[in-house]
């Protein structure tokens, strides 16, 4: 060994120690670097030189490597916490947003409203030809179907805008999607010779699939994954390949430098509520809303709904259950009302304009509402006396106007039977009325009349109901109008003229007996069917209270999840934190350290220097 290897020696110091300053002055300025993970040079003894006397003699330093202080489990953890608390999160302030739209106090809001509609009409029944008691009951009951109009409208606009939020994070996704894949292609390239580390770029990569976390359930393959202890207490599992794939829920969208792009496609679909496909090639894409769990995508799908029909309309979803509670609520609410309204005593009665009901079809392929069992027509005259009645029967088979298959509403209402079992056929409800129906085949409407045979004013016609909704459904003879919650409104004639409320079942001034029945509808038990869930039997009062009590138990649940959702991510961010963030005493520490390790590797080569001097001036 010569004097020239102890300046090579030296020289080795000098620029290990220099490494390590400019790796430590990287942590440092990174340490508030989102997403940053903090790097260590390794370094060990050069190979010395062998079959020397009096044995090896060390050559220095030699510069491993630089590697990222990572835990690809501690990282996995963290995504899937991370998945987990942002799917809440996001759920949480959504329901925290409609729960108030909703509260649950007794006086507040629609219950409040419906308080004030129920004693409006209580205050009718005690003098229903007052016009003032008229016109209060008409300003309470327009107050409430105001009431659930607006609420309908909030709820429908936060599921609109959970639907266009999720088609732009579709968007976020495939962007990431593609960034992943250039890294790949860069971290490939770079580390080719297969020496280099890209820490940097492993970095932004992870940083992209912890914001990918936050959107859906991703899990990576990474291969060569190793595992070293030699650093102290830095242990490091991290992966030394090249290979990687990013999928959801076994559906690949990274496979190394390529990736797969999501579609939202909604372009066929009438209320603009799109599927999130995989899009295979040009032509061909799954749809995989289903495989999307966590995450705010999955958040999303869970509060708008994840499958639609045919009609484009959400099947599923708990913001979609709550307007599909919403509209039953209203839709029931109308035909229990309009059933009582119908036992006033009328001059004719008219359906409302039916959709698609041909002749032929059955009452209860029209309305799942309307039920078998059998409805009364009362015929009054003017003096209020009950002079005519039959009982009409309403069965599976019971058509419009076709009697084909069964009994149709207009042959039943129009035979001439002894309805008063007085061996008399002249004074039966066929010989005062005529049951009408009319199908335009242009618009596709059918439309149900019941038509007096007489001058104007001298008969009436009434529809007891037996729990068949025939009355209701059809509008017969309406207080309300509509069939949800967005289109329930008082009934056109009675905006126009409250004085067209009526309060008995008889044509005579002070009949209050409907009303009073319209009281007592507060109190009665109403089946509730909806969509999505089982048929419940509750008050008007009581199901509001039931749908607003849902809504707000609901929210609490996911509240109290994303609790310990937010305990878990930050226990999990604070173990991930200690192993690969910087911590600025360490790096101080270690900045003093290498400079002073510097210092020595320069003392060693002006040592050197000295020595050569000396050498040369014995040869002077």
């Amino acid at each position: 060994m010569g004097i020239f290897d102890s300046l090579h020696i030296g020289k080795g110091g000098l620029n290990a120690a220099q490494i390590q300053i400019s790796v430590t002055g990287h942590n440092i300025t990174n340490a508030n670097s989102d997403y940053y993970t903090r790097q260590r040079v390794i370094q060990s003894a050069a190979t010395p030189l062998h079959d020397v006397v009096p044995g090896d003699i060390g050559m220095g330093v030699k510069l491993e490597t630089i590697v990222r202080i990572h835990n690809e489990f501690t990282f996995n953890k963290l995504k899937t916490s991370q998945s987990a608390l942002t799917y809440t999160e996001y759920k949480s302030d959504v329901l925290q947003e409609v729960t108030n739209y909703f509260p649950t106090l007794q006086d507040a809001d629609i219950f409040n409203d419906l308080k004030n509609y129920f004693e409006s009409w209580n205050d009718f029944a005690s003098n229903s030809d007052e016009a003032a008691q008229k016109l209060n009951l008409l300003r309470s009951s327009q107050t409430l179907v105001e009431n659930i109009n607006t609420s309908a409208k909030n709820l429908d606009a936060i599921i609109k805008r959970v639907n266009e939020e999720l088609a732009l994070t579709v968007d976020e996704v495939n962007l990431m999607l593609k960034q992943i894949a250039e890294i790949n292609m860069e971290i490939q390239r770079a580390e080719a010779n297969g020496i280099s580390n890209s820490n940097d770029l492993r970095d932004k990569r992870d940083e992209l699939e912890l914001n990918l976390s936050r959107i859906a359930n991703i899990t990576t393959y990474k291969e060569d994954m190793t595992s070293s202890s030699r650093y102290g207490d830095d242990v490091t599992v991290t992966d030394q390949g090249r290979k990687y794939t990013l999928s959801i829920n076994g559906v690949t969208l990274i496979d190394g430098p390529n990736y797969h792009e999501l579609v939202f496609n909604d372009d066929e679909m009438k209320y603009g509520f799109g599927k999130i496909y995989y899009k295979i090639d040009r032509d061909r894409k799954i749809d995989i809303s289903s495989k999307i769990t966590s995450g705010k995508m999955g958040a999303m799908l869970d509060l708008r709904g994840r499958n639609i029909n045919s009609n484009g309309e959400l099947t599923d979803g708990i913001l979609s259950l709550f307007k599909d509670e919403l509209d039953t609520f209203a839709k029931t609410f109308i035909i229990a009302t309009n059933n009582i309204y119908g036992e006033a005593a009328q001059e004719s009665m008219n359906s409302d304009f039916l959709s698609e009901a041909r002749a032929n079809m059955t009452l209860q392929n029209y309305s799942k509402d309307i039920n078998s069992g059998d409805f009364r027509v009362k015929i009054y005259n003017k003096n209020g006396d009950l002079i005519a009645q039959k009982s009409i029967n309403i069965n599976p088979s019971t058509t419009f106007d076709d009697t084909r298959q069964g009994n149709s509403i207009v042959d039943d209402f129009n035979a001439n039977t002894d309805d008063n079992n007085d061996n008399n056929l002249n004074n039966d409800v066929n010989d005062f009325f005529e049951a009408v129906y009319k199908y335009d085949p242009q618009y596709k409407i059918g439309h149900l009349q019941f038509n007096p045979k007489f001058a104007e004013g001298e008969y009436f016609i009434a529809i007891e109901d037996g729990r068949t909704n025939f009355s209701g459904v059809l509008g017969m003879s309406k207080f309300f109008e509509g069939d949800n919650a967005n289109n329930i409104n008082v009934a056109k004639d009675i905006r126009e003229d409250s004085s067209k409320i009526i309060g008995g079942k008889t044509p005579v001034l002070g009949d209050n007996s409907m009303a009073n029945e319209m009281v007592n509808l507060q109190n009665k038990n109403i089946n509730f069917i909806t969509k999505f869930s089982d048929t419940q039997s509750a008050t008007i009062v009581g199901y509001y209270r039931y749908f607003a009590t849902d809504m707000a138990a609901t929210t609490e649940e996911v509240n109290t999840l994303n609790a310990t959702n937010n305990a878990l991510y930050n226990n999990i961010y604070s173990i991930f934190q200690s192993e690969s963030g910087v911590n600025m005493d360490e790096e101080l520490t270690n900045l003093i350290q290498f400079q002073a390790s510097y210092g020595a590797a320069a003392k060693i080569i002006t040592t050197v220097d000295e020595m050569l001097d000396t050498l040369l001036g014995l040869k002077r």
